[in-house]
């Protein structure tokens, strides 16, 4: 009998040894395959987490960015808002309200809206202070509206001399009450003069609104105004020399040139420029005055606006009279028409002259560029005493203003910027004060800035 010494395992089948190899395989491979999706899980988080970072960062930059602009908007609110509360408070500090002031005849003048609408802007006052006066406190400075204080007499009210509770010597302005052109006069005056501050500007002093009454006071001219001097009622005026005239000419294009150029926020275009509304303070100095008519006009070059044609005869550009349209070249040409009477010491229409020459204008204009004519036409009463170079420059000035066609006439910039070398070399032979005039008329904080539209030459 055969015996089996072997010591082996009992085989084991064949199956549970196939899946016993396979179970080991499987776990010899797993750390493996389990080390590769991990690293794909994690490339895929790291990425989802760069992406949700790039998304929260673009989402806090928008955020941030609409959160500035914000902040930035209302701040220039909160700006504007404090800067027309600090020019309400600088007003009424510096208003003096003697009584109360009621408009019971106006009343979209109360609680401060005076000019109603866009013009309701409360504007800042001149250094000195735009003072509410009432009615009784100007009847006691011109002692009750005495004949013998009226001192002028215009188309929208008479002007007495008046002195007020301080001393002050004020020219005292009551406007006629009749149609609505009076109150609309006494607003725009009130608006541009209160805002507008230029030494060659008549200054505003103050008003009175008080019940029906409308007045408006400014500063006392004593040498009235440049009507008076260049055409006497009476021989009551000596006549003026050339270098007066030079400096009057060109005060009134400093005037002009600031209404026209530096003006906020759009031009102001005078429309009554005229002999009349210049004043001439106690050395001869020109102010321009009476903006009753005077009209804000477009922000463009050349921009024009439509409007009733109102002014002085003689004085209105061909354009405006018309068409009705209305420009800032419409006061380059009404100048023209002073520096012409500058010249020639004549009345803009003179219907005693004889035929041919009753309208200044269209009488010199041909003449203009005769420098032979030119002599014949200036003013006896300078007695040949004036500068033929200067002359001659003068009228090449004028015949440019009083362009038949708008677009010819220069800016009044630019007749500034010739005026300013006859000035100069005129006062560089005075012996007294020609540096100091000299410094002003130089001043760069004045606007002496040259257009590049129009520029012309003198001839």
């Amino acid at each position: 009998m055969e015996v089996n010494n072997s010591t082996d395992a009992p085989a084991r089948p064949l199956g549970f040894t196939a899946a016993n190899n396979h179970t080991q395989e499987h776990h010899h491979s797993h750390p493996q395959t389990h080390g590769h999706h991990h690293a794909i899980f994690s490339s895929i988080s790291t990425l989802i987490i760069i992406i949700s970072i790039a998304s929260i960062a673009l989402i806090f930059a928008i955020f941030l960015i609409i959160l500035m602009l914000r902040r930035l908007k209302s701040a220039k609110t909160n700006g504007t808002c404090k800067e027309h509360n600090s020019i309400i408070n600088n007003t009424s500090s510096k208003f003096i309200a003697h009584t109360t002031v009621t408009f019971n005849s106006s009343p979209d003048v109360r609680g401060g809206c005076l000019y109603g609408g866009h013009m309701s802007r409360t504007p800042p006052p001149r250094f000195r202070g735009v003072q509410v006066f009432a009615y009784k406190e100007l009847e006691t400075a011109t002692n009750r509206f005495s004949e013998a204080n009226i001192i002028g007499n215009g188309g929208f009210g008479i002007v007495y001399r008046g002195v007020l509770s301080d001393g002050t010597l004020a020219a005292i302005k009551m406007l006629h009450r009749e149609g609505k052109q009076g109150e609309r006069a006494f607003r725009i005056e009130v608006d541009l003069l209160s805002r507008l501050q230029s030494p060659y500007l008549v200054e505003l002093l103050g008003y009175c609104a008080d019940q029906h009454h409308r007045l408006l006071i400014f500063e006392f001219m004593p040498n009235g105004t440049l009507q008076h001097h260049l055409h006497p009622s009476h021989s009551q005026h000596r006549p003026l020399d050339w270098a007066t005239r030079l400096r009057i000419a060109f005060d009134c294009a400093r005037a002009l040139e600031f209404l026209h150029e530096h003006s906020i926020p759009t031009p102001v275009i005078h429309r009554d420029f005229n002999c009349t509304n210049v004043l001439l303070d106690q050395n001869f100095r020109a102010k321009v005055s009476d903006f009753g008519l005077a009209k804000m006009g477009s922000d463009k070059i050349n921009g024009q606006i439509s409007t009733r044609v109102l002014g002085t005869t003689g004085y209105l550009a061909p354009e405006y009279a018309s068409t009705g349209k209305l420009t800032t070249k419409s006061d380059v040409y009404s100048y023209g028409v002073v520096l012409l009477e500058l010249l020639t010491g004549r009345v803009p229409v003179d219907t005693k002259r004889p035929p041919g020459e009753h309208v200044l204008v269209s009488w010199a204009l041909p003449r203009l560029t005769n420098r032979e004519k030119i002599v014949e036409m200036v003013d006896p009463a300078l007695q040949g005493q004036y500068s033929k170079k200067d002359l001659i420059q003068i009228a090449a000035i004028a015949a440019m203003c009083v362009q038949p066609e708008a677009d010819y006439r220069p800016l009044m910039t630019d007749v500034v910027q010739s005026l300013i070398p006859l000035v100069k070399n005129l006062y560089s032979i005075s012996s007294s004060g020609s540096s100091r005039f000299i410094n002003q008329i130089a001043s760069p904080s004045q606007g002496l800035s040259v257009s590049s539209e129009s520029r012309w030459h003198i001839l």
